[in-house]
């Protein structure tokens, strides 16, 4: 049962991470498709500014004195670096126009955000029959920056490439003759935006779906949780049940074996005949009789919590209650090897309690620190009146208790055990019987111990 258990927690914990991992993908895919909307939406609102008169105007202008330098390029009357520069020298000039026309219409169209633009031309290619020219290759070599704002482009975004492919004349003198020639040409652009924190505006519209995503997921979790800490309360009540029926059954099996024996033999006429073994036997059937009415009453008042139990208190006088409570259990245990040291609190002082429950609650540590203890058991009662409040701790020098099973001593059926086998008969109820009872009387209890060093029970209760 433990292994399934142990099983079905594994398997549901690696549920909960593929539905993690599940959950983490779609949002991922979400916020790639909202991203992706959100630059098409601003691509849309940006596409009229691009194809506004005077903006391709500007683009006219730079084309035009593009194709009078490549003719003289093929003329010899430049170099492919001082076309760049001229190209440079132009673009910036021409960008002081561009920047007016852009901003003028950006406010038009109203962005709720701010968005910077710039364009790149990213290759310059010329073709002259089989004779190609590359005056700015594609790759190997930076950029020539147009138009807009020359910002960083780490983390720009690019919205539009295009390709220009004209052709066009020039006049060539040679030593012969001046003839006119055709060349062709490629221009490849860019366009690219750079719209600060674009991320935190993807995730502000993807707010809704984040936080109903999580409350999901938390709820998910919450209920798994909720869920395995019940199994295993569950699993451990059960288990606490079971332990506890086999005990009780072993319990009452010894005083009704007894009592079928002895009633047996009360009909011995042998027995009958002799007064002395008569008396004995029936001597027995009361013992055990009282015995099982004592393991009855003892299941039928644990049934009982703090809150349910009437007290009758009465004053006692501390020092007088505590001699008798040691003389009367050193009579019920009938061990020689038993010591018992009691120290109590010298004045006297006036206790409100109630003598027969108290009685009981006391008696069941120091019937513990018997069943528990070593073959010379030493028992030390020690009492001190502090801050209004009556300090009771019983010490002994038994096996002690572990860490981990000091938290639960005072648990209802709970038993302190080597795998299933208890070395100590019992039901598991006279610890929860005697904080019940302290708890009754507005105290508190609580134990420190360690393994073959003892075990000391401290209980502290009002004086008034």
């Amino acid at each position: 049962m433990k292994n399934k258990t142990t099983l079905l927690i594994i398997v549901a914990c690696f549920a909960i991470l593929g539905l993690s991992a599940i959950q983490g993908y779609l949002i991922r895919n979400a916020y790639q498709l909202e991203k992706e909307v959100f630059l098409d939406e601003t691509n849309e609102a940006m596409s009229g500014i691009h194809t506004k008169k005077e903006i391709e105007d500007l683009f006219q202008v730079l084309n035009e004195a593009l194709e009078y330098d490549i003719s003289d390029l093929k003329n010899g009357r430049m170099t492919n670096a001082q076309i760049l520069k001229n190209l440079s020298t132009l673009s910036d000039s021409l960008n002081v126009l561009h920047q007016e026309y852009y901003k003028e219409e950006l406010l038009k169209i109203g962005l709720d955000y701010a968005v910077k633009y710039k364009a790149n031309i990213t290759s310059i290619i010329v073709y002259e029959g089989s004779k190609v020219d590359t005056i700015l290759p594609t790759v190997g070599v930076k950029k020539s920056f147009l138009f807009g704002e020359n910002f960083n482009e780490d983390t720009a975004i690019s919205i539009n490439t295009s390709r220009i492919f004209d052709e066009n004349d020039y006049i060539f003198a040679s030593e012969d003759a001046i003839v006119t020639r055709t060349f062709d040409y490629e221009v490849r652009s860019e366009r690219l935006i750079l719209i600060e924190d674009y991320n935190s505006i993807v995730f502000e519209r993807m707010s809704l779906l984040l936080i109903a995503s999580s409350l999901i997921f938390l709820i998910v979790v919450g209920l798994f949780y909720y869920s395995i800490k019940n199994l295993i309360t569950q699993k451990k009540n059960s288990d606490i049940k079971t332990d506890f029926i086999n005990n009780i059954t072993h319990e009452l099996k010894t005083p009704l074996a007894t009592l079928s024996i002895a009633t047996k033999s009360l009909k011995n006429d042998a027995i009958k005949n002799n007064e002395t073994a008569f008396d004995n036997t029936l001597n027995i059937v009361t013992r055990q009789s009282d015995r099982l009415q004592k393991l009855v009453d003892q299941v039928l008042n644990n049934s009982l919590s703090s809150e349910s139990i009437a007290l009758n208190r009465e004053q006692i006088i501390d020092n007088q209650y505590f001699k008798e409570l040691v003389e009367d259990f050193k009579l019920s245990t009938q061990r020689k090897d038993l010591l018992i040291e009691n120290k109590v609190y010298p004045e006297e002082v006036l206790l409100r309690i109630d003598r027969f429950h108290f009685n009981t609650a006391l008696l069941n540590i120091l019937e513990n620190a018997v069943k528990y203890g070593k073959e010379h058991t030493k028992i030390t009662l020690k009492t001190e009146l502090r801050n209004a409040h009556y300090h009771i701790v019983i010490e002994d020098n038994g096996i002690g208790i572990s860490e981990k099973n000091k938290q639960h001593v005072f648990d209802k059926f709970y038993r302190v055990s080597d795998g299933n086998v208890h070395d100590v008969k019992g039901l598991g109820l006279g610890l929860y019987y005697t904080y019940q009872i302290i708890k009754a009387h507005n105290g508190r209890i609580w134990v420190d111990s360690e393994l073959n060093k003892g075990t000391t029970f401290n209980i502290k209760i009002p004086i008034n």
